[in-house]
């Protein structure tokens, strides 16, 4: 706010000095003049175009359940299976090519360590695609 020295009743001006906000405007203006330009530099690439005439060939790989009780008894496929019979079978999957993914369900009672056991074999046996199956949050 200014303050008048002239005569006119000492009392204050009421009028804003837009000096300084039309510099500070002007500054910015010729900052994003700049700027804008260089943000909107794109590289230029050509995309392929997707056909699924051909499919690939691991559209067609079966996904193999392991499933996991609270006990400790575990499933390949709904079908009960030993840790000597899970391992021969890994290994034998993990020589496939393209390689099944491996995808473990484990009871909400499960300790954790039968879980890791049985991923650890599976990585052991040379698999690559461990993942795991839980039900959707609410």
């Amino acid at each position: 706010m200014a303050f008048s020295a002239q005569g006119g009743g000492g009392g204050p001006m009421a009028e804003i000095n837009v000096t300084p906000l039309v510099d500070v405007m002007l500054v910015l203006l010729i900052i994003f003049m700049i700027t804008a330009p260089l943000m909107a530099h794109k590289v230029k690439v050509e995309l392929p175009e997707a056909t699924l005439e051909n499919p690939p060939e691991f559209a067609n790989v079966p996904v193999i359940t392991l499933a996991v009780t609270a006990e400790g008894q575990i499933y390949w496929n709904d079908n009960p299976v030993t840790q000597q019979l899970l391992e021969s079978r890994l290994a034998v999957e993990a020589q496939k090519t393209p390689q099944p993914q491996i995808d473990v369900r484990g009871d909400a009672d499960t300790k954790y360590r039968i879980i890791h056991n049985v991923v650890t074999t599976a990585r052991q046996q040379g698999m690559r695609k461990v993942g795991f199956i839980s039900t959707p949050a609410r």
